[in-house]
């Protein structure tokens, strides 16, 4: 999956982490995707009653810990009489249809959806355009032309931090890399278009390395559902398969990581064979100081969250959001695009963690800190 970004000349503030980037194709989607433009979209107007659906809490704490209250502050900053329905569809995209379709007949007329299944919540869509009711595609894109805006991260660009950390520490002869070192591949779901677009960028990084032979991927697989303890079976089982013989693992979010990691630890091998994360998770970062995980990206929800209220509150208000728009997203299948605005991630390892997730106040050092044994860097004791 592809993301075109497009140059725009009108900045907000609030959106400082824009990841901006030229781009020559047409942003116009083909005319058997045309999407459903504002007019289409009536019951906004004056719109109070907003839905949340986010997508699940097994893989990752932020949805509850962060996307949640911080969607619920913000839209109520923009809109203070707004009621929001907030419901997660614990990893069933079914029970997210259900979901929309009891917040659609209890009067929400803005749906912001973080999708369980990307594919299949275009049902939702569907359902929402037939009462003129727009679908803010939240953090995961839906497939499906009729979504009124996409906001997330630019999501290739997060597996290409991922790929690239692997391939500078491979060229420094980090945790041991060497030529002919072996790879492991642990993705997110196949049901997630972020996953793809994670796994799309990573191979940016790697597939040179991979292709020359410096690198060998030997195990490249997704994982359903984000399903923390099936990334652990999956690299106990790689592990079994090349005799403890593995360097690095590409793995696309913390909450794998760490599981990947407990599966390491019983070889013996956590701290030793390179790990990569996302979401700098309070987990995430102690895996980090303990060195048991190499790096994460941390993606400032915050902004996420800012930028969405505005975009409801902008479909409310009937005013124009162009100037927050700042890209297209190609979807999958079909052609067609989507408005999108897409923010930048940040690698973040043991050098950078004091500048990024603790200065953002992201997480608090005492948080992490507290009983946290074998930190390595010496950061809980500064």
């Amino acid at each position: 999956m592809n993301v075109i970004l497009k140059a725009t000349s009108k900045f907000l503030p609030l959106l400082g982490l824009l990841f901006f980037s030229a781009c020559s194709n047409s942003n116009t989607p083909t005319a058997n995707n045309a999407p459903a433009t504002s007019a289409s979209f009536t019951a906004a107007k004056g719109c109070k009653n907003i839905g949340i659906l986010l997508p699940e809490s097994d893989s990752s704490a932020r949805y509850e810990a962060y996307d949640r209250p911080l969607l619920e502050r913000e839209i109520k900053k923009v809109l203070p009489d707004a009621t929001i329905q907030y419901a997660n569809a614990n990893n069933n995209a079914d029970t997210q249809q259900n979901q929309a379709d009891a917040a659609l007949t209890k009067g929400a007329c803005i749906l912001v959806v973080d999708p369980n299944d990307s594919e299949k919540a275009s049902a939702i869509v569907q359902k929402a355009k037939a009462s003129q009711v727009p679908v803010i595609a939240y953090d995961r894109l839906i497939q499906d032309p009729d979504v009124a805006y996409y906001v997330s991260f630019d999501n290739v660009r997060v597996g290409e931090l991922q790929g690239q950390y692997i391939a500078d520490q491979y060229r420094k002869g980090a945790y041991g890399l060497k030529r002919g070192a072996n790879l492991v591949m642990i993705n997110g779901s196949q049901t997630d278009s972020n996953a793809l677009q994670f796994r799309e960028g990573a191979l940016k990084a790697l597939q040179p390395l991979v292709d020359s032979k410096d690198l060998n991927l030997v195990f490249d697989q997704y994982t359903p559902n984000w399903d923390s303890a099936r990334a652990q079976s999956l690299m106990e089982g790689v592990l079994t398969q090349q005799k403890n013989n593995v360097q690095a693992a590409y793995v696309a979010n913390d909450g794998l990581a760490n599981t990947v990691i407990a599966a390491l630890r019983a070889q013996k091998l956590d701290g030793k064979v390179l790990v990569t994360g996302q979401d700098a998770t309070l987990t995430g970062i102690q895996n980090i100081l303990t060195g048991d995980q190499a790096m994460t990206i941390y993606k400032p929800i915050a902004k996420e969250a800012e930028a969405t209220a505005q975009l409801v509150a902008a479909l409310s208000n009937g005013t124009d959001p162009g100037s927050l728009v700042n890209g297209q997203t190609n979807l999958q299948q079909g052609g067609g695009q989507v408005k999108s605005v897409l923010l930048a991630p940040i690698a973040v390892d043991k050098t950078n963690v004091q500048q990024t997730v603790f200065a953002d106040g992201f997480l608090k050092k005492e948080q992490v800190c507290n009983g946290l044994n074998g930190d390595t860097t010496g950061l809980c004791r500064s």
